[in-house]
């Protein structure tokens, strides 16, 4: 077993799967699931594990070069905006057009988040 790091095979095994561009929607527990990209439900119940720890770990296993998020998180959401302000090249867009761009990603990752627009899309980058 791990000792560190991200311990649920299912998402550990996606990341690993991961190259340059891909593209990873971390997501709250109301976001709408695309058919198409592998999706990883990690919700437990409303708020577990929150969008905080989720996005926390996974920028630590992670080479993010670019982010989008919806622009209504600046109001609706303050501490998700506070979160996601410092995120490589990050660029914000009206909601409907987050979801549409979501069925690009290539992975989901799906938290118990319930506070509302607490969604990011990664892009990858490289280590080197």
């Amino acid at each position: 077993m791990k000792r560190s790091g991200i311990l649920n095979r299912h998402l550990a095994g996606a990341l690993a799967e991961l190259g340059h561009t891909d593209q990873v929607l971390v997501c709250d527990a109301g976001m709408p699931i695309p058919a198409g990209p592998r999706v990883v439900d990690l919700a437990f119940r409303a708020g577990v594990p929150s969008f905080a720890e989720v996005l926390d770990g996974l920028l630590e296993e992670l080479v993010v070069e670019g982010a989008v998020a919806a622009r209504e998180v600046r109001e609706a959401n303050p501490a998700a905006a506070a979160l996601l302000a410092g995120l490589p090249g990050l660029h914000l867009v009206p909601h409907e057009e987050l979801k549409v761009r979501s069925r690009d990603a290539r992975l989901m990752v799906r938290t118990g988040e319930a506070a509302p627009y607490a969604n990011v899309l990664l892009r990858c980058g490289v280590f080197f």
